[in-house]
């Protein structure tokens, strides 16, 4: 579990890197430019590290599942270098797709006022302002939403219903607390990125949801990259021990040193 938390921080650091400090630059200055190589970069470390996210938090629920149906073969199972793998493949998963979209996008036409009303080169904007065809790449999007969205959610779903199957024949009251606190901080984090995303990306827009869909990309790119250690550290007994520790170290450093004056 916490080589996989390790994974999903580096996600974390990877999305804000590539998103906020040209959204500061945009704010700062009231608007910015960036080049059209630029801005499919930039799309290209963020739809990495946003299928990537999709595909872990999926081997992280099967993690789950494994540890609370099956515990007496997780050690077997889920075994150090099995985990390294599954992570791996997330990985390249992710940059992979990211990468065949970029490709397609390369090959796009823009002309005319390349203004993008958002504050990063997102999917739809950077289509908007293509003047050649987007059949392609709509077609593309359309037949990775299945691989990319609906089947990490569907294996996500039907493991926390085996999960949920599972806690409520336990007999011991200790036992099933103590289970859903194992699974509380992921469900929190699948819930949050995905309502977003799919918010996002899913349903239909109009002028009056602009503003809106702004808002929920801030969501998935700043603020959920920044409580996701939040959420993880608050629920998990063995991270708050060691931060507790590490306060009363600081605390008796502090006291040393006035105690030295």
């Amino acid at each position: 579990m916490y080589f996989f938390i390790s994974q999903l921080s580096i996600s974390d650091i990877l999305l804000p890197t590539d998103i906020v400090p040209n959204m500061f630059h945009i704010l700062l200055n009231n608007g910015g430019s960036i080049t059209v190589n630029g801005c499919i970069i930039q799309f290209y470390f963020f739809c990495s590290a946003e299928a990537f996210e999709c595909f872990l938090l999926t081997v992280m629920s099967y993690d789950r599942y494994v540890a609370i149906c099956n515990p007496l073969r997780y050690t077997s199972t889920m075994t150090s270098d099995r985990c390294v793998v599954l992570a791996a493949m997330c990985w390249v998963l992710g940059f992979s797709i990211a990468l065949m979209y970029c490709i397609t996008i390369s090959m796009l036409t823009f002309c005319g006022p390349n203004i993008i009303d958002h504050f990063f080169c997102d999917l739809a904007p950077l289509l908007e302002r293509a003047c050649s065809s987007t059949y392609a790449i709509e077609l593309e999007v359309f037949i990775m939403c299945f691989p990319l969205l609906f089947i990490p959610l569907t294996v996500i779903i039907v493991s926390y219903i085996n999960i949920i199957v599972t806690i409520v024949h336990f007999q011991s009251n200790i036992s099933r607390q103590k289970a859903f606190s194992t699974c509380s901080s992921h469900l929190t984090v699948v819930s949050i990125f995905y309502f977003t995303l799919l918010s996002v990306y899913m349903f239909p827009k109009g002028e009056e949801t602009l503003n809106f869909s702004k808002l929920l990309s801030l969501l998935y790119t700043v603020f959920t990259p920044l409580i996701n250690p939040i959420i993880y550290s608050l629920r998990n007994k063995d991270i708050k021990k060691s931060l507790q520790e590490l306060i009363n170290k600081c605390g008796l450093f502090s006291n040393d040193i006035l105690f030295s004056r």
